[in-house]
């Protein structure tokens, strides 16, 4: 084709390509059409055609936050780019560089109160770092080239609306804008007076706790390396558990509502908390007298949870290796070996539920995550559930230092799971990718069962089946409600379902079934699903509750509060047979 006849469409996709782009997540349609014309001339990027537009977002947000590269979704015009709302928050709170192309309609119709016409701009201000409307054909170059700049600088989205009627125009030859790609050396080093300040306090100060997050990504060893030097424990969040679990003695599981172990006791009793690369949310589990450190690139986060002593706007790694010289080693472990000792106690109560006596026993949760964690690769990708497949991931699942773990874990979307095992596989096709979802989170996005067969990706997909909004009953009880409402769901047999569509499907019910299928299940080739029926009284207390405090988990006013305190005590006491053997 000749230079001058190209199209608008053609050079938005000559300008990805060179951005290094090779899949886009959509769904066809509409004011699309002249972009996936483009598609079919230029064989360079793969179209991974979804069955929902959220889909193609949580995808792109898995894929960027796998690769820390730029990654792209599409959605066409009105309905179709709405729905990528979900997932473009979800990129935005993960730090996750995406693109989102947002078809529109034809400009002359702009502002007709045309069928599907809706106000992209406007309506996406929150989520996007960037988002602009591109209304002739030589302003999309510069355009492009600025929503790719900014999503890879702000690690966010970036998102350009595209008129179809623009999209065809012939594009502008001289227009051409390369596209900047970001610095490989983004580090940001404290001041020297900020540095000594730190080590001061460090020095100073005989309990110490770390609190890493997400942002500890590369700088791993360096702060184990200052948690051994400083007698530290260590707690983390869930985005960091695949980063501070594996090769850290000092490690006391995780703090939050999905918490474990002896981290909430180490980030509580400790005299200085230092928080590493977090934004952690949850300030009834941060210290309310203690002195708090805070290190962070983004100078947004610093202070946003918890009043500080000294904020350091710095790389994590960058910080912790400058401490390695500047701290006193030959300090007291006194605090350390007692917070080693609860974890030990608090690992061994949660492991109770894996002691298997009775093959017949209701299936547990945490066994049927532990056992897939046993059978799964040890490079596997798993993506999570927002609810109680959480927890179980939280405590049951082995990160081994080099497997990935994905989920919602900023912005709690559920039903998020089987899309990012989409981009997850897409992106690496010859590594394990396993979803773990819940009853509820694999019902609201079932029709992406099909994307499966349809783009001949492996994915194993695990339903956690216990026909309830398990987590959302839980908060219910814990808010005083004698009996949940709106949580029970339609006890629906997942692999019948899955199997119709074309699926290789097993159910498991009991321990005795477990090994066998998960086996099979993961060995299996092409796409597959596992139908867990599981104890639906599984109770994950959070912590530090201990059992009598548990008791009081679903306290409440009046008479509700005797109902709720029971149903606890049945759930923990009558879950299955061999819980208490």
């Amino acid at each position: 084709m000749h230079s001058m006849q190209r199209t608008v469409s053609d050079q938005v996709v000559d300008m990805l390509v060179a951005a290094g782009v090779r899949r886009i997540y959509g769904m066809a349609g509409d004011a699309l059409h002249p972009f996936m014309e483009a598609l079919q001339r230029d064989t360079r990027i793969r179209w991974v055609h979804v069955r929902h537009e959220e889909t193609a977002a949580f995808a792109a947000s898995a894929e960027a936050q796998l690769t820390g590269e730029l990654a792209v979704c599409c959605g066409s015009c009105g309905p179709g780019n709405m729905h990528l709302i979900n997932g473009l928050y979800d990129a935005s709170r993960s730090g996750a560089p995406v693109l989102a192309l947002a078809a529109h309609l034809p400009t002359l119709q702009i502002g007709t109160h045309y069928i599907h016409e809706t106000h992209p701009t406007f309506f996406f201000r929150e989520c996007a770092a960037y988002c602009e409307l591109v209304s002739r054909p030589r302003q999309m170059p510069a355009v492009l080239a600025e929503a790719i700049r900014t999503a890879r600088a702000r690690r966010g989205v970036g998102m350009v609306v595209l008129p179809g009627d623009v999209a065809a125009m012939p594009g502008v030859q001289e227009a051409e804008v390369a596209v900047v790609h970001a610095s490989e050396d983004s580090s940001l080093h404290a001041p020297e007076s900020v540095l000594q300040r730190m080590a001061g306090m460090l020095n100073g100060t005989p309990r110490i706790a770390f609190l890493c997050g997400i942002g500890c990504a590369g700088a791993e060893q360096d702060i184990v390396a200052l948690s051994r030097r400083l007698q530290a424990p260590v707690a983390y969040t869930l985005r960091a558990k695949e980063l501070l679990e594996k090769d850290n003695p000092n490690a006391v599981g995780m703090t939050g509502m999905l918490g474990w172990g002896a981290a909430v006791h180490a980030v509580l009793e400790c005299d200085v908390l230092v928080m590493w690369g977090t934004d952690f949310p949850y300030s009834d589990f941060l210290p309310r007298r203690g002195r708090v450190i805070q290190v962070d690139t983004d100078a947004a986060a610093l202070g946003r949870r918890v009043p500080l002593a000294l904020a350091v706007q710095a790389d994590a790694g960058v910080v912790a290796r400058a401490m390695l010289s500047m701290v006193q080693p030959n300090r007291s472990d006194e605090f350390l070996r007692a917070m080693r000792t609860f974890h030990a106690r608090e690992v061994a109560g949660i492991s109770a539920p894996l002691r298997v006596v009775d093959a017949d026993a209701p299936l547990r949760p945490e066994l049927l995550t532990r056992v897939v964690s046993d059978h799964a690769e040890p490079d596997a990708i798993f993506t999570v559930d927002t609810g109680t497949p959480d927890i179980w991931c939280a405590r049951y699942l082995q990160a081994l230092g080099t497997r990935r773990i994905l989920g919602s874990f900023n912005h709690g979307a559920m039903g998020c799971a089987l899309a990012m095992g989409v981009g997850a596989k897409a992106l690496y096709p010859q590594r394990q990718v396993i979803v773990l979802c819940g009853d509820g989170g694999i019902s609201m996005l079932a029709g992406d069962l099909l994307t499966l067969l349809q783009e001949k990706l492996a994915v194993k997909v695990l339903v956690y089946n216990n026909s309830e909004l398990d987590y959302i009953a839980l908060e219910q009880m814990r808010a005083g409600m004698s009996q949940p409402v709106g949580t029970a769901l339609h006890n629906t047999n997942f692999a019948a379902v899955a199997g119709a569509m074309g699926l290789r499907t097993w159910r498991v019910s009991t321990v005795s079934e477990l090994i066998p299928a998960v086996k099979e299940w993961l060995a299996a080739d092409g796409p597959a699903l596992l139908d867990a029926a599981v104890d639906r009284h599984a109770l994950p207390l959070p912590p530090p509750l201990t059992f009598m405090q548990g008791l009081g988990y679903c306290k409440g006013l009046g008479e509700q509060s005797a109902h709720a305190a029971l149903d606890t005590v049945k759930r923990l006491l009558f879950g299955n047979r061999h819980f208490f053997s």
